[in-house]
């Protein structure tokens, strides 16, 4: 299949299947999609720890992580930053999930996340179900706190799919 280069900076679509990949966390563990196979991911890429949209973004995972533990969720974020910058994000807010590594950009970029105006990383969380397929993609730059919204909804409506 040949992408058109229209499609080059679309993030991958629901209904695709997701990329395979491993990357390290703020812990230096290293996490692959495949190991949560009957599970469902909550993946969200975010521009920068510390950043005021971003701290919102992650604490309003953290302060909803048991409900989406009860759905049978996993939560992890994804930046540019190294692990150890992860690792004072992660302790300064107690956030109870994985933040991965991704300094080269290769999760972004296979899972086609642009930046925006070329220069500020795109704030996109991708829900995939349990068979490792993307469910839903959502952007939104300005708002952390609706890709928290977002995914609830959207994993309730995945629970709900018999």
């Amino acid at each position: 299949m040949v992408c058109s280069r229209s499609n080059k900076f679309m993030p991958l679509k629901a209904g695709e299947k997701a990329p395979d990949f491993a990357l390290k966390d703020q812990s230096g563990i290293t996490r692959k999609n495949k190991d949560v196979i009957g599970k469902i991911l909550v993946l969200f890429f975010y521009p920068k720890d510390d950043t005021p949209g971003c701290t919102i973004e992650a604490c309003s995972f953290r302060d909803n992580y048991a409900d989406f533990t009860k759905l049978d969720a996993e939560i992890w974020g994804v930046s540019s930053d190294s692990e150890s910058s992860h690792k004072l994000f992660s302790e300064r807010y107690k956030l109870p999930f994985p933040l991965l590594s991704d300094q080269d950009n290769s999760l972004r970029k296979l899972f086609k996340v642009s930046n925006i105006l070329g220069v500020i990383p795109n704030r996109t969380t991708f829900i995939i179900n349990k068979e490792g397929n993307i469910y839903q993609v959502f952007n939104n730059l300005l708002d952390g706190a609706a890709h928290v919204r977002e995914a609830s909804k959207f994993i309730k409506e995945l629970n709900s799919i018999k």
